[in-house]
C-alpha cells in the first residue's frame, strides 16, 4: 500500500515503530495532492512548506518517544476554521485575503496532538450549500465521478479524504454538511453533539446549529479525530463541560442488546432514490445479523423540518454576516465614496448568489411584523422536533436512516433549483435542529458506482454508542475499503 493510502491508525503504527517518518508520509500526501488536485479541486490553500516543517517537528518528538495517535499525521481543515498565519477564506471573495491572527480551539488541539496540517479545503461559501458549487473559488469534483458533485458544504474535505489527499479532515455541519458529503464520497463523517466540540474560531453561519466534526477513511480514524478535538472550552459559551470518553474504546463484539429505530416518515419521503433505499435496507439486514433489534419509530414533525431549518439558519446567517461590511477586515470596494454605497457595493461584489439569497431570507424573517410569523414559529417547530427525538429514544438506542435521498448528482444539475437543493438535506438537518450527534458510514454503491451512506443518530453525548454501531457495521462490510480510480 502506498503511504498516502494509509489510514490514520495504520500510519500511526508505522510511525511508532519508526518504519516510516512523518516527513516521508507528509511528502507522499503532498505529492498525491500535486498529482490529482487539478482533477478534484479539493483545496483552496495548500500549506506545503509549513506542513514539512510541522512534520520535521513531529519526527523530533517521535524520536524522543513522544507520540500520540495523531503525531505526524497529515490532515486537512475546512476553510472556515481559523488557522493562525494560514489564509482562511470561507470560499468567499469577501474574505479572499484574510489571514487569522489566532488558531481555532480545534486547531490548537490538533497541533497539540502533533498533527500536520497540509491545507485548507474548498467548501460552499460560508458553508451555505449542499454541493460545493456555491464556492467563490472553484467547484470541487467527486473523486468517484469527476462529473458529479462531492456534496457540501464540506465537499473539499470529503473529496480530499476519499482521494487520499490527506489522511483525515475537519469539516463543519450545520444541516448535514459533514454527513452528506461523507455519504457522496464514500468516507466516514461525524457530526458531534452541539457543544461537544468548541466552535471558537469557527467562522459562524448559524450559531445554534454549527458544529465541527471529523471526516475520515474509517470509523476508528473518526474516533481518533474525535478524541483529539472534543472537550470543554471556556471561550465558547455553548461548549458543555462534559467529560470526554475514549471514543476508540468501543465494543467490537456485535450489537446484541441494541435496539435500532427506523423512522417510518423517512421511508415515505418523496424523491428517495430506489438504489439508496435498497442499500439502506441491506444495511438493516447486516445490523440485524450483528444482533441488533430493528423497530419502527415515528418522528411526526419531520415534514416541517426543512421549512423550519430554512427560516432559522438564514436568520442567524443574516445576523452573523452583518459584520462583513468592508470596514474592519476583508474585501472593500474602494471605488465608492459614500458609506452606504460602499456597504452595498462591498456586500454585492463580495458575497455570492446563494449567500445573498439566504441573507435576504433571514433578514425578511427577522424583520418587524414578520418575526412572530416566521422565526418564532420555526423555533416552536424546532422544539417539537426535539420532543420527537426524545420520545423516539424511549424505545430505541439509535436511529437509522439514509444520509441523502439520492447518490451524488451531476455538477450543474440542481444549481438553478435552490428548493430541490435544499431538500437534499432532508434526512440530516433534523439532527442539527435537535443538537444530537450523527454519523455517515459507507453502506453501498449505486449502479453508476457512486457511494451511498448510512446515517446513525443517537442521544446527546452518545457518540461512543454511534461509533460502536458504525464500527461493527463497517467490520461486517467492505465498502470503506474500496477506492475511487482517479
Amino acid at each position: 500500500m502506498k503511504l498516502h493510502e494509509l489510514t490514520i491508525h495504520e500510519a500511526s503504527d508505522l510511525l511508532k515503530k519508526r518504519e516510516i517518518s512523518s516527513q516521508e508520509l507528509t511528502r507522499a500526501v503532498l505529492d498525491r495532492i500535486e498529482s490529482v488536485e487539478k482533477k478534484v479541486d479539493a483545496y483552496i490553500t495548500i500549506a506545503g512548506e509549513t506542513a514539512v516543517k510541522q512534520a520535521e517537528l513531529a519526527d523530533r518528538e517521535i524520536s524522543r518517544g513522544n507520540i500520540s495517535p495523531l503525531t505526524g499525521i497529515p490532515v486537512s481543515v475546512k476553510d472556515l476554521i481559523c488557522t493562525k498565519g494560514l489564509r482562511t477564506t470561507c470560499a468567499s471573495k469577501i474574505l479572499e485575503n484574510f489571514t487569522p491572527q489566532y488558531d481555532a480551539f480545534v486547531i490548537k488541539k490538533l497541533k497539540k496532538a502533533g498533527a500536520v496540517i497540509v491545507g485548507k479545503t474548498n467548501m460552499d461559501e460560508f458553508a451555505m450549500g449542499s454541493s460545493t458549487e456555491n464556492s467563490g473559488m472553484k467547484t470541487t469534483r467527486n473523486p468517484w465521478d469527476l462529473t458529479c458533485i462531492p456534496g457540501g458544504s464540506s465537499g473539499g474535505s470529503a473529496a480530499a479524504v476519499a482521494a487520499d489527499m490527506c489522511l483525515g479532515s475537519l469539516g463543519s455541519d450545520t444541516g448535514g454538511s459533514i454527513r452528506q458529503p461523507a455519504s457522496h464520497c464514500g468516507v466516514v463523517g461525524m457530526k458531534p453533539t452541539y457543544g461537544r466540540v468548541s466552535r471558537f474560531g469557527l467562522v459562524a453561519f448559524a450559531s445554534s446549529l454549527d458544529q465541527i466534526g471529523p471526516l475520515a477513511k474509517d470509523v476508528l480514524d473518526c474516533a481518533l479525530l474525535m478524541n483529539a478535538i472534543a472537550g470543554y472550552d471556556p471561550a465558547d459559551s455553548t461548549s458543555v463541560p462534559e467529560d470526554v470518553p475514549d471514543y476508540t474504546s468501543f465494543s467490537n463484539k456485535g450489537l446484541s442488546g441494541m435496539t435500532i429505530g427506523i423512522p417510518k416518515e423517512y421511508n415515505e419521503t418523496k424523491g428517495l432514490d430506489p438504489e439508496v433505499s435498497g442499500a439502506v435496507k441491506n444495511a438493516v439486514k447486516v445490523i440485524e445479523d450483528l444482533g441488533a433489534k430493528c423497530v419502527e419509530i415515528t418522528l411526526p414533525h419531520t415534514k416541517y423540518a426543512v421549512a423550519a431549518y430554512y427560516v432559522i439558519a438564514p436568520s442567524e446567517a443574516s445576523s452573523n454576516l452583518a459584520r462583513y461590511d468592508g470596514v474592519k477586515y476583508g474585501f472593500r470596494d474602494k471605488e465608492k465614496n459614500s458609506l452606504i454605497d460602499m456597504y452595498r457595493s462591498t456586500r454585492t461584489k463580495g458575497f455570492g448568489a446563494e449567500v445573498q439569497r439566504r441573507i435576504i431570507l433571514g433578514t425578511y424573517s427577522l424583520s418587524s411584523g414578520y418575526y412572530d410569523a416566521y422565526y418564532k414559529k420555526a423555533s416552536q417547530v424546532r422544539t417539537l422536533i426535539m420532543e420527537d427525538f426524545k420520545n423516539a429514544f424511549k424505545s430505541c438506542d439509535l436511529i437509522l436512516s439514509p444520509v441523502a435521498p439520492t447518490p451524488a448528482f451531476k455538477i450543474g444539475e440542481k444549481i438553478d433549483d435552490p428548493l430541490t437543493m435544499y431538500l437534499s438535506d432532508i434526512f440530516t438537518l433534523s439532527a442539527n435542529l435537535a443538537g444530537i450527534p450523527g454519523i455517515s458510514v459507507p453502506c453501498g454503491f449505486s449502479s453508476a458506482g457512486l457511494p451511498i451512506g448510512l446515517q446513525l443518530i443517537g442521544r446527546h453525548f452518545e457518540e461512543k454508542k454511534i461509533l460502536t454501531a458504525a464500527y461493527n457495521f463497517e467490520q461486517a462490510t467492505d465498502f470503506h475499503k474500496q477506492k475511487p480510480e482517479i
